[in-house]
Order: C-alpha cells, then structure tokens, then sequence
C-alpha cells in the first residue's frame, strides 16, 4: 500500500510533545513532508524521528500570535512547496476551578490559548490551499465543553469547533476540507513545560480530580484513552480516507459526546 501521506506537505501546531508529537511522527512514518511548529525549543528533537532527507522542518513561534501564524505558513510554502494538511493542536487547560475562582486575566489567557492558535493558524493556510484547490484541515478541540471545572477552556473549544463548521461551509466547494476532533481524557505521560508552573494547591488538586472523576463517568468505556487512539482519528479525517467528510467534530471519549 501507498503511505497515505505520501509527499502531503503537513503543518502540525503544538508538536513538541504529546499528541501533537506523535502525529508528526505518525505523519512522518507514513510518508509526509512536515513543518512541526511549537512555542518550546522540544520541537527540534523531533528531527531524530525524521531520518534522512527533507523531509522535516522544525520551527518555534508563538501561535497566539498573527504574525507568527502568518510567518509559519509563508515559510512552509516557501521551504516546501505548499501546505496540504495542517493539524491545529496548541490549547490546553491552564487552570482548572469552578468558574467564579477564575480571574479576568486568567478567563482572557485560557481564551487565547485555546482558540487564538487555530483560528489564527487557519486564517494563515487558508489563502495557499484555496490557490492550490486542495487542502484539509484538522482542529483539535475537546469534549471539555461539556464538563466541570473549565468554563473558560470549554468557551474556547466551543469557538473551535464553530469555527470548524463555518469554515467548512465557505470552504467545501473550493477544494478544503474543514474537520475537528474533540478529544476526552488522555493518558500521556508527564508535561515536560507545564502549562501553569505554579504547584496546586490542595483544593486546586480536589477540583481537577473532579474534571479527571467527571470525565472517567461521563466516557460509556469508563477509562481515559490514549494518545494513539487520538492521532489515529486526527489522522483518518486529514487522509483521503475522510474525503466526502467536512464541517464536523468526531467526538473522541470512549462513547462521551461532549
């Protein structure tokens, strides 16, 4: 069998680790050409895994950022050719309380984290994949926006996966695909950059053992899935596989729907 990704030009956000990082590998082993972009220096480790050629461009900036958005998906199409995929996954929970503990500064930072990125990663690719007529893009949202603990996280993904369907519909007939995933509890293993450096306090730890005992509850498979179970979905809607599907978010939590 052909790789499915064979000579796709891929650009994977958030990509130092976790499961943005083994999408680029899983990417890389299925032939693609990819553009792994993340705001640590992690990223670049991720050359070991490409083996030789050009197959792989590593690239720091920060994607809440227009202009490194637009600094990202100009230097992909200048290095490489054209963008044929993009895999938008920066965002995560950065606090975890009921919504009335959040501060203002705090609801503003979740906001940007989690739906700055892609929105802004999106409005960066679209221009070279309309120009080409061909082009598939995969956000990466969350089943949190049905969950305790995370309004302001929640907000953001919500946004994500609005603008997952709309961009679709201004979209399909132009060649571009626009799909989500919505990803439930994941076990991976240790952050090596935290989102929130500061150590949590023991009330802090209860209220996340309410999102980790919500999430476990509301999952009809009762478990946390894996990051493999999460790349392989990204991957089956950013693959040709996917080719009559736009506008949706698959919701993946073991039977959760968010």
């Amino acid at each position: 069998m052909t790789p499915r990704f064979q000579d796709r030009v891929a650009v994977v956000t958030g990509s130092a680790q976790g499961i943005g990082r083994r999408v680029a590998e899983r990417l890389l082993a299925e032939g693609a050409r990819v553009v792994a972009v993340d705001r640590s220096e992690l990223v670049h480790e991720l050359r070991d895994a490409a083996g030789p050629g050009e197959r792989l461009l590593t690239l720091t900036a920060d994607l809440e950022r227009h202009a490194d958005c637009r600094r990202v998906m100009a230097e992909a199409v200048q290095r490489l050719g054209r963008i044929d995929i993009l895999v938008n996954n920066v965002g995560g929970t950065i606090w975890a309380k009921p919504f009335e503990h959040y501060q203002e500064d705090e609801i503003e930072a979740e906001v940007r984290r989690s739906l700055f990125p892609t929105l802004w990663c999106c409005h960066a690719a679209l221009p070279p994949m309309l120009e080409q007529g061909r082009g598939a893009i995969v956000n990466v949202s969350s089943i949190a926006t049905r969950g305790v603990n995370r309004v302001p996280y929640g907000a953001a993904k919500g946004g994500v996966n609005a603008l997952t369907a709309c961009l679709a519909l201004e979209t399909a007939e132009r060649g571009v695909r626009v799909n989500a995933t919505a990803p439930g509890g994941t076990e991976a293993p240790p952050r090596r950059i935290p989102r929130n450096t500061a150590l949590p306090s023991e009330q802090e730890k209860a209220w996340y053992q309410q999102i980790v005992d919500q999430t476990v509850c509301s999952s009809l498979m009762k478990r946390y899935g894996t990051i493999d179970e999460q790349v392989g979905a990204i991957l089956f809607l950013a693959s040709d596989e996917a080719s009559y599907i736009t506008g949706v978010t698959l919701p993946v939590g073991g039977g959760d729907l968010g």
